[in-house]
């Protein structure tokens, strides 16, 4: 049973890394992009900005979709908007244009988030599915290790315009994977025709329902503290430490290691000790070693390999948080698993592009500012997990 839950996990790696190469294989790009179209760097940033909204809201479609005519369907619609997106956006002649062509991307990208965590709620549940969830963390932690590099070594030999064609040709190729190699995981006879109340209904009995509120905030405020990270990261990299394109991407790597390391124990631990425990001891090291690289940044401690090693234990702890919050919120809603993979997905994404928003004004392009936006991130996350989880409110072990 362990081997096919593998290899359907690392396929739908492959899909879930496509929106993450999106964000990542771009990153290198932004000052390049600035100077060619003519515009400012906070311009340049919108068309993250755009994509992060986007992205989050449309989740709300394709949960409920899925829900209605099965797995496969959302996937293959929102892989063709992504396709067409990306092909606008390698053509774009100015920044307006570059920024509807990213939302667009969103668009099509956020099928690849939400249907994934419903097909996983299809086959499995509780560590098995934690087992799952961390499989699919491997190929998607690759993605900040390998998609910053690549975006570099694409700028080598064209410029910005042919990431895009990159990522079409990704999108090409996911096409090819839904149609010929996915199988559909939800049978006819559980499928939920797409009703306004039903979906309503759904809706609120989920926002009710304090812990899956509390989890999902959890992963929303992790989620944050990296938007946050990749609003900042190629202009703190490149201004404060003078680092070029292929040094960002290497500095960058380093950081999603941590994540991608400590994802893959994620089941194997929450299988031992239970996920909350793991949730509460996770969350809290995240908090803790986040504000101690503020305390230490802001006392002028401030050299690169110091805030790429905090940075690095960091999400060491968010690497053990993120798989096995997604899994524990939609658990008990196996009924309505697409809808609660969508609405989660959504409030997390709001919730990063609202941090976002309130950190941007006072981020200076310094590690000395951005470091203290993430930490604060990772405060919010400790606190809707104190509010949430028992054994982290009561302070002890059940």
């Amino acid at each position: 049973m362990r081997d096919p839950l593998f290899r359907m996990a690392l396929l739908l790696g492959l899909l879930s890394a496509v929106g993450p190469f999106a964000i990542d294989m771009y990153l290198p790009a932004l000052p390049e992009v600035a100077g060619d179209l003519g515009t400012t760097e906070p311009m340049a940033a919108l068309t993250l900005t755009a994509y992060f909204i986007v992205f989050g809201i449309a989740q709300m479609i394709y949960g409920p979709m899925s829900d209605a005519v099965g797995r496969r369907r959302p996937l293959l619609v929102g892989v063709v908007i992504f396709l067409v997106a990306s092909i606008a956006a390698s053509l774009a002649p100015d920044i307006g244009w570059l920024i509807a062509a990213r939302a667009l991307q969103g668009l099509g990208a956020a099928t690849l988030m939400v249907v994934p965590r419903a097909v996983i709620r299809d086959m499995a549940t509780g560590p098995a599915a934690a087992r799952m969830m961390a499989a699919i963390m491997i190929v998607i932690s690759v993605s900040p290790m390998l998609a910053p590099l690549t975006g570099s070594m694409v700028m080598a030999w064209g410029g910005w315009r042919e990431i895009f064609a990159v990522l079409a040709g990704a999108a090409a190729v996911s096409l090819m994977l839904i149609l010929f190699v996915l199988p559909e995981t939800l049978a006819p006879e559980q499928r939920r025709p797409v009703r306004l109340g039903a979906m309503l209904a759904g809706a609120r009995r989920l926002l009710g329902d304090r812990r899956f509120l509390g989890l999902t905030l959890i992963g929303g405020f992790g989620i944050a503290s990296f938007f946050v990270f990749l609003a900042s990261a190629s202009f703190v990299y490149t201004r404060q430490y003078g680092l070029g394109p292929t040094g960002f991407s290497l500095a960058f790597a380093v950081n999603a290691i941590g994540f991608f390391s400590a994802s893959q124990f994620a089941g194997r631990l929450a299988g031992r000790y239970g996920m909350e425990r793991v949730i509460s001891l996770a969350i809290t090291g995240f908090a803790a070693l986040s504000l101690g690289l503020s305390a230490v940044v802001l006392a002028g401690i401030d050299a690169l390999p110091v805030v790429v090693a905090g940075l690095f234990l960091a999400n060491a702890c968010l690497g053990l948080v993120m798989p096995t919050a997604m899994v524990m919120s939609m658990d008990p809603h196996p009924d309505i698993a697409g809808l609660a993979s969508s609405l989660g997905g959504t409030v997390q994404m709001l919730t990063g592009g609202l941090m976002i928003a309130v950190t941007g004004p006072f981020i200076d392009n310094t590690a000395a500012t951005m470091v203290p936006a993430i930490a604060l991130c990772a405060v919010l996350a400790w606190a809707a997990a104190a509010a949430s989880l028992p054994r982290l409110r009561l302070g002890r072990s059940r």
